[in-house]
């Protein structure tokens, strides 16, 4: 699946990963492969990206995500 993380000033992560955890405001969940569509607004905390066998992670103030066809959309401030 494809990733992206933006902010308003720039992209912070773009490329391919296994998965993703996320701060959802009503809890944290998983966005895997093949993931139903969704979309979800996101608190402050940690998302973390699993690519290439190693996890990237980047600290969020609030955002929200948008998940559909394996393509995931994440837009955050920092």
């Amino acid at each position: 699946m494809t990733v992206r993380i933006m902010t308003p000033e720039s992209v912070l992560f773009e490329g391919s990963a296994e998965g993703v955890k996320l701060p959802g405001t009503s809890g944290s969940f998983e966005i895997l492969n093949n993931h139903a569509a969704i979309m979800a607004s996101l608190e402050k905390g940690s998302i973390r990206v699993k690519h290439d066998g190693k996890d990237t992670s980047f600290d969020i103030q609030d955002g929200f995500v948008e998940c559909l066809n394996n393509h995931i959309n994440i837009a955050v401030t920092l």
